[in-house]
């Protein structure tokens, strides 16, 4: 493992869509370089390595396996970007051979696999070793200052929240690759794929749940297991509720969008840009740099999203600190999505520590209960 002032030395496992977010972000940085690529598609993994060299980065090597590239190349940091059905074993991988680990979004979908890591992850702290889970819109500033505001009492008491995904993805989408739209590699559909970094919000803001009720179905998509539609109500722990809701069958594909309200202020994000933010009981001036953002793809925002976690996590591993996003940061967004479809299942509000701590480990929700059959 490389010391705090070697250049981080990074291996990205799965070189798709994702895994090029995540090499572009680190060819950025003057402190980091990709040095091995990972992916079960050869093919896949010398496009990345070609489009890394082409932006003038040195060429990495490619690698079937991690345990290959671990054997072959200098390591210290490693980006687990594969079908989210894998994260969890491989990231455990990485963290016994005592390198940090940065997952991609979501832990994992089975809370088994996610807390067998996390004593992974005690065991390599340690050892000096972090892991970290991308939940990139942390970072965005407008969430950071609605954050802030909620730390400080300055929305006066939580009373409510809503949040919304509603995005658009063809039936080609899912054919694209056998992982999409399946239990086993997927873990859901709308929800636990494109919601995921919601959830994250919505707990980052509102705290911990107490009960989730939900409906899930398939609306529009019928040759996938999943579901492309779900709507949830969540109580939460401060007295506050929120409603979720979560789609990839609004064509052509409408807006991201979470907000906050409490006695004394609130705020509403739209696709990253915060729009409106009352605080001690008065409206408030937007931040600059978020009108400036106005105009910024959703696709730059994304990346400049990533980049700014980076920055923390190598930040962390300088410091010999906890990055801002941990494990058990990601264990609770994954229990929140799989008590969405706990309850959908169920047909029946569940309580989320009982999701949290295993109580519905055993609940098969690729039975659908309330989802329209195949």
């Amino acid at each position: 493992m490389a010391d705090s002032t070697t250049p981080h030395q990074v291996a990205i496992v799965g070189c798709g869509i994702i895994g090029h977010t995540h090499a572009d972000t680190i060819a950025a940085r003057s402190d980091a370089t990709v040095t091995a690529l990972v992916d079960v598609d050869p093919a896949a993994a010398r496009a990345l390595a070609a489009r890394l060299t082409e932006a003038g980065q040195p060429e990495p090597a490619v690698y079937g396996d991690l345990a290959a590239a671990l054997a072959g190349s200098d390591v210290s940091l490693v980006a687990i970007c594969t079908p989210s059905g894998t994260h969890a074993d491989l990231a455990e991988q990485a963290l016994d051979n005592k390198l940090h680990v940065v997952i991609e979004k979501p832990l994992d979908v089975d809370l088994g696999r996610a807390r067998r890591l996390s004593a992974a992850v005690t065991r390599a702290a340690n050892h000096g070793v972090l892991c970290s889970v991308i939940s990139q819109h942390r970072f965005d500033p407008g969430s950071a200052r609605v954050a802030d505001a909620i730390r400080a009492g300055r929305f006066g008491q939580l009373t409510s929240a809503v949040a919304t995904v509603a995005w658009w993805r063809s039936d080609g989408y899912y054919a694209s690759a056998g992982w999409r739209g399946t239990w086993a590699q997927d873990g859901g559909g709308a929800l636990m794929n494109q919601g995921v970094h919601t959830v994250d919000l919505l707990l980052w803001f509102m705290g911990r749940p107490v009960e989730i009720q939900a409906q899930a179905l398939r609306a529009a998509h019928h040759a996938i297991e999943v579901e492309d539609t779900v709507v949830a109500t969540l109580t939460f722990e401060n007295g506050a509720v929120a409603t979720l809701h979560a789609t990839t069958a609004a064509y052509p594909g409408g807006r991201t969008r979470i907000a906050v309200h409490g006695t004394q202020g609130g705020a509403e994000i739209e696709d990253d840009v915060l729009r409106r933010f009352n605080a001690d009981g008065a409206e408030q001036d937007l931040p600059v740099e978020q009108q400036a953002n106005d105009d910024t793809s959703r696709q730059q925002l994304s990346i400049a999203g990533h980049s700014r976690q980076y920055a923390d996590i190598f930040d962390a591993v300088s410091n010999g600190v906890e990055p801002g996003l941990t494990v058990r940061d990601g264990i609770e967004a994954l229990a929140a999505v799989r008590a969405v479809y706990i309850a959908s299942t169920l047909q029946r509000p569940v309580k989320f520590l009982d999701v949290l701590e295993g109580r519905y480990d055993d609940v098969d929700v690729a039975r659908g209960i309330g989802l329209p059959p195949r």
